[in-house]
């Protein structure tokens, strides 16, 4: 059984982590000849299958934010598939370590018979440069027509271009999972949404989702010792998004308009007519209350799924007419 990748982007990788480690300590990384998926199930709230697509080995198409490079896996199981425990809370420890490095790998090893991801980084070092000659500094010299010696301008060596190398390897203790383990636990299969939708930027629309939550909280504090924090987001195939909070004493929406509603692939639901049939494109066709979706979502769960926003890109959000879960999708280019 063996792993290893260059990471090219850390900055990224770094966020990625961030952002599970928020929803959960503990994720299943599911490791094989295309893919890198990271998923955490936790006992209830939010599920996360976050995807990192593997550059092709040789690449066809490369991508110019890849995280993996020089990826390289090799095990027992059909497409080379390791399946690993990962506490994510030292993984991002060791990542931000990494930071300012010159390169930086990744790799599975054992060392008294514990599984580890080893992170190995290299760092440089510039030296400090000096001015003055040190004692012993050697001067040239030569000698005048009258047998003596005239000083010539002294040599020093140069060393503010000199730099330190040093290498840094920090272990993070892993499981290692059989197949027979994990091989029931399945993505949820949701039905085609009602509404799809390009979201705004979400560290906005964590910003206004967070001050409806503390409102809930505060409005639910005087009443009950389980506040409810549900908040309603509603949106339309038509380019309209609203997000709302609406208790026995308070309502208020914030609404944006003018979003995108992505095309169909016709490829990716079974063709024209698939596309025709589609609940989305009925959708379009409804006005006034009947052309909105609305779900209801837990406001801090929601938040917390929302910090995927530091990692850029673009997120499209899935409602259901009827359904109380709304599935929302984000692929990180690798």
């Amino acid at each position: 059984m063996r792993f290893k990748a260059s990471v090219k982007n850390i900055n990224t990788f770094i966020k990625l982590v961030w952002c599970l480690s928020n929803l959960g300590k503990v994720a299943w990384v599911r490791l094989d000849n295309d893919q890198v998926r990271f998923t955490i199930i936790p006992e209830q709230g939010t599920q996360v299958w976050a995807v990192l697509s593997i550059v092709g080995n040789p690449p066809q198409s490369p991508i110019t934010d890849a995280i993996f490079t020089s990826y390289t896996i090799q095990s027992a199981a059909p497409s080379n598939t390791i399946n690993l425990e990962v506490p994510l809370v030292p993984l991002h420890r060791a990542l931000k370590s990494a930071q300012s490095a010159i390169s930086a790998s990744i790799r599975l090893t054992k060392k008294d018979n514990i599984p580890l991801l080893s992170l190995t980084i290299q760092t440089s070092t510039p030296l400090a440069s000096s001015g003055r000659p040190n004692a012993g500094s050697l001067a040239s010299f030569r000698p005048g027509p009258d047998g003596f010696t005239d000083d010539v301008e002294p040599q020093y060596p140069r060393n503010d271009a000199m730099s330190r190398e040093t290498t840094v390897t920090q272990d993070i203790a892993v499981r290692v999972l059989p197949a027979a383990s994990v091989e029931g636990i399945h993505e949820p299969r949701c039905r085609e949404p009602d509404v799809h939708i390009l979201l705004p930027p979400l560290l906005q629309l964590k910003s206004i989702s967070e001050r409806f939550t503390k409102l809930a909280l505060h409005t639910h504090s005087t009443h009950s010792s389980t506040a409810s924090t549900k908040l309603e987001i509603s949106a339309t195939m038509h380019g309209d998004l609203r997000i709302g909070l609406r208790t026995e004493g308070l309502s208020i929406e914030s609404k944006w308009s003018g979003l995108n509603n992505p095309e169909l692939d016709p490829e990716q639901v079974g063709g024209e007519e698939a596309v025709k049939e589609h609940p989305s494109t009925r959708m379009k066709e409804m006005e006034g209350d009947d052309g909105w979706a609305v779900v209801r979502v837990e406001g801090r769960d929601w938040g917390r799924v929302l910090g995927v926003g530091r990692l850029g890109g673009r997120v499209v959000a899935c409602e259901y007419y009827v359904a109380l879960r709304s599935c929302f999708g984000k692929r990180v280019g690798v």
